[in-house]
């Protein structure tokens, strides 16, 4: 790995969670020839405390680390409203492993070995845009649904949705009192063409409002005649 020329970010703290000691060692010198304050976890549940407890620019942090893993403790910040800007780095380079960090809410992957040129590099990128905004947390009357956290209440009740029934619903919660037609249900939330015989929606629209709507007697997600759906925004 290249050295880096010396540069100074004196403002700038990060924290590297990697357990291979020697690796860690390495980042954490580079980083500091940058200008960064560093602190070091050697394991999960180490870096999950440091990170919580407090506040850093950004995160560097190793997926094959003892557990929790790498995509569990980024999951578990983001769920404490943890949002600086993290940096998955793994030696697994797989398509899939990208999907799952991006969706355990990092902002960047490093497959390994890499220079240290270039983790500063997007280290200073990420850091010059910030800590990502925390998700909106949507609502229509006292259904609550929460992107960040994927949680879903109704007044002080959790409500466990499947993956696409969630999706199904945060579409629904971004535009309230709109008519939703079938096309446009697909497009967003299973991405592909309505071929006018699909029931999907409408299986779908039943599963949900089994659980966010019969329990609870509301009536919260509309049938439009002929045309799709519609969630009332007000109280129901």
């Amino acid at each position: 790995m290249s050295e880096i020329p010396r540069s100074y970010h004196s403002a700038m703290r990060v924290l590297v969670v990697e357990d291979e000691i020697k690796m860690a060692a390495l980042v954490k010198r580079a980083l500091e020839r940058e200008g960064y304050a560093v602190d070091v976890a050697a394991n999960g549940e180490d870096g999950l405390w440091h990170a919580t407890e407090h506040e850093y620019d950004a995160v560097v942090l190793d997926v094959m680390i003892p557990p929790p893993n790498g995509f569990d403790v980024c999951r578990e910040m983001r769920s404490r409203n943890r949002w600086a800007p993290v940096i998955l780095l793994t030696a697994r380079d797989s398509v899939d492993d990208r999907v799952m960090g991006l969706d355990a809410g990092a902002d960047d992957y490093l497959a390994k070995p890499f220079s240290f040129a270039e983790l500063a590099a997007r280290l200073r990128a990420l850091t010059r845009r910030g800590a990502a905004p925390r998700p909106s947390v949507l609502a229509a009357d006292d259904l609550v649904l929460d992107p960040a956290t994927h949680r879903v209440t109704r007044g002080d009740i959790d409500i466990e949705l499947s993956p696409k029934e969630f999706a199904l619903l945060e579409l629904f919660l971004r535009h309230p009192d709109e008519v939703l037609t079938r096309t446009a249900i697909l497009e967003h939330a299973w991405d592909f063409a309505y071929d006018g015989t699909s029931n999907v929606v409408d299986v779908y629209v039943r599963y949900l409002r089994e659980k966010i709507d019969r329990p609870f007697g509301r009536e919260t997600i509309e049938t439009v005649r002929g045309v799709g759906y519609r969630l009332r925004g007000a109280a129901c």
